[in-house]
């Protein structure tokens, strides 16, 4: 194992809305440690981070891949197709993405002895059967996406065992934005949506019944839980641990996608002076949590981890729409 100022860490899906954030706070809390950063730009476009330059490889090249992980003591591994209804369209490209190129990933670690960071998804779960959540919840993934992350997720634990330590993580809906440098990365999830339509002054479109729970935590809060993750994990490599930890990310903030219109449509009224409609429409999504609540319990993140999130949705959706003020 290596001394702190020789630690190298390789992110893959850098260039995205999460990848990129680690990186950036990577190097704002670890200057000395040495980054890897790839990336193929299916979604990502961030291309420099810091003095970072974000390289162009795709996962699903073995050999390419290899060589961009080689020397890496961590990966953390966030490249993914991660879109349900992409992945529903594309299921090879997700199987080769999220299943294959994670073998990879998992087997060069067991090969190098190298740590590991996996986020498995929320989409392992399908409708929960009770709560709060836990890590070890079953598995019943509704969609191909939630699937192809369990194989991710039962590959990282074979080959963990008795090689390297792992820390697979299932993470709530995520929300907010970022800068890096002058760009801002952000991604059309649930509230990052209606705030855009709630600014452009069009309708909030739910979709039915509406009453479907969702937890929510914000971008910044997940990046800075997987750099306390890269930490930890120097630790276990210096005691030679091995297996896999799991981990919940998530908030107490589990309200249904109408009561998030809502909310959204209150403060678009605070802040702009109008209130955007809200409309009821047809569910395009078979494969998709209805279940009315959603609570996770993020005590063990919380006790190893020392993370607790530190937005809450009312806050950043009012940020949102205030910094659209400031820049009109």
């Amino acid at each position: 194992m290596t001394t702190d100022d020789e630690l190298t860490i390789a992110v893959t899906g850098a260039a995205g809305y999460i990848g990129s954030r680690v990186v950036d706070r990577l190097q704002a809390t670890h200057p000395d440690w040495s980054i890897t950063a790839i990336d193929n730009f299916y979604r990502g476009t961030v291309r420099e981070i810091g003095d970072v330059t974000v390289e162009h490889v795709d996962i699903r090249d073995d050999k390419r891949l290899e060589e961009a992980l080689d020397g890496a003591d961590i990966v953390m591994h966030l490249a993914a197709l991660s879109g349900v209804d992409d992945c529903e369209t594309n299921p090879d490209l997700t199987h080769e993405v999220n299943v294959n190129a994670t073998n990879t990933i998992a087997w060069f670690c067991r090969k190098q002895g190298a740590g590991l960071i996996f986020p498995a998804s929320m989409a392992i779960i399908g409708d929960p059967q009770s709560f709060p959540i836990t890590t070890e919840h079953p598995r019943d993934p509704l969609n191909w996406y939630g699937r192809s992350k369990v194989l991710g997720e039962q590959a990282i634990e074979t080959l963990a065992d008795g090689a390297f330590p792992a820390h697979l993580y299932l993470k709530s809906n995520l929300y907010g934005e970022h800068q890096v440098g002058s760009q801002t990365v952000s991604k059309g999830t649930v509230i990052n949506f209606f705030v855009n339509r709630a600014i452009a002054g069009e309708p909030l479109t739910v979709y039915e019944p509406g009453t479907q729970s969702r937890n929510f935590v914000h971008v910044k809060d997940i990046a800075r839980a997987y750099v306390r993750s890269a930490e930890r994990l120097q630790s276990q490599l210096e005691r030679g641990d091995t297996g896999v930890d799991k981990y919940a990310l998530a908030t107490d903030e589990d309200p249904s996608v109408h009561e998030t219109a809502e909310l959204v449509a209150q403060i678009a009224e605070e802040e702009l002076g109008r209130s955007p409609e809200i409309k009821l429409v047809e569910n395009p999504r078979a494969g998709e949590t209805l279940v009315d609540e959603f609570a996770v319990d993020t005590t063990r993140t919380h006790d190893e981890l020392g993370w607790e999130p530190k937005f809450t949705v009312e806050d950043s959706i009012r940020q949102l729409i205030r910094k659209h003020e400031t820049t009109e």
